[in-house]
């Protein structure tokens, strides 16, 4: 998908804002990530990086921000902090509110300092115990005992692609149906505008910069092997697991259809 990084920096154009190179570590992993869990189409492209750039805010919300005011914790957790007094303690003290209305629930501990460790970080926001332990058994990295992984260039798209099939949002992708989606990733319709908003950014994006598979590299001399391609050394290869189900002609379905699929007449 040599033209992912294209799109990418139009859209994220303030991607690397809060982590350094996320954008390059992106485009460097997309094509092993989307080839692994069958993201093969533009619109299946459309809807992953919709959604992630709703979670994340194009990379600039990255991890949750818990800095609330008494009067707006009143507002999002009103049986957590049905009065002002119960809820001026936690005002802008992000760690103990989180401890507050993380703990004892979403495999978080009571009495630990579990929800400020496992807040919403990544590209999907992944929040909770439970929620970073489902990830890390998806992709293979120790995101329990370094949730902060979760924001690695080199593993952030893989963990919210990750996170968007295991929810169960592929059946409503294909059929190009963003409540569904919305309603399995994030529990609810929660921005369902925003997402519809940013699910047409990426179609229109995608449809004005193709994105097509990178050349193949040239057939090698008689008397010189062609060369290996070589990983750029700030990069990791991904974790090694079980290939998604091989599927005949994902990257020429894709350069097909990218073309055409979403211009209009």
């Amino acid at each position: 998908m040599s033209n992912f990084g294209t799109v990418l920096n139009r859209l994220w154009p303030d991607g690397d804002r809060r982590i350094a190179g996320l954008r390059a570590g992106m485009v460097a992993s997309a094509d092993e990530v989307f080839a692994r869990h069958g993201i093969d189409t533009p619109l299946l492209v459309a809807h992953v990086m919709a959604q992630l750039s709703h979670e994340c805010g194009a990379g600039c919300d990255v991890v949750e921000n818990l800095n609330y005011t008494a009067a707006r914790m009143m507002q999002v957790w009103p049986s957590r902090f049905p009065t002002l007094a119960a809820a001026t303690p936690y005002a802008h003290a992000p760690r103990a509110l989180a401890n507050k209305v993380y703990n004892g629930r979403m495999g978080n501990a009571p009495g630990s300092d579990d929800g400020w460790r496992y807040r919403g970080r990544g590209a999907a926001q992944t929040t909770g115990r439970e929620g970073y332990a489902r990830l890390a058994a998806l992709t293979g990295l120790d995101l329990v005992g370094d949730p902060d992984r979760v924001n690695d260039p080199r593993y952030f798209l893989l963990c919210g692609v990750a996170d968007f099939v295991a929810c169960g949002c592929m059946p409503f992708a294909r059929a190009d149906d963003i409540v569904g989606v919305t309603r399995r990733l994030n529990g609810g319709t929660i921005g369902l505008a925003q997402r519809r908003a940013w699910l047409a950014r990426w179609k229109e994006a995608m449809a004005d910069v193709p994105i097509v598979a990178s050349p193949p590299l040239a057939p090698a001399s008689s008397d010189r092997p062609a060369p290996s391609p070589s990983p750029s050394p700030s990069l990791l290869p991904l974790p090694s697991l079980a290939p998604a189900p091989p599927r005949a002609g994902r990257l020429a379905t894709l350069v097909a259809a990218l073309a055409a699929a979403f211009r209009r007449d």
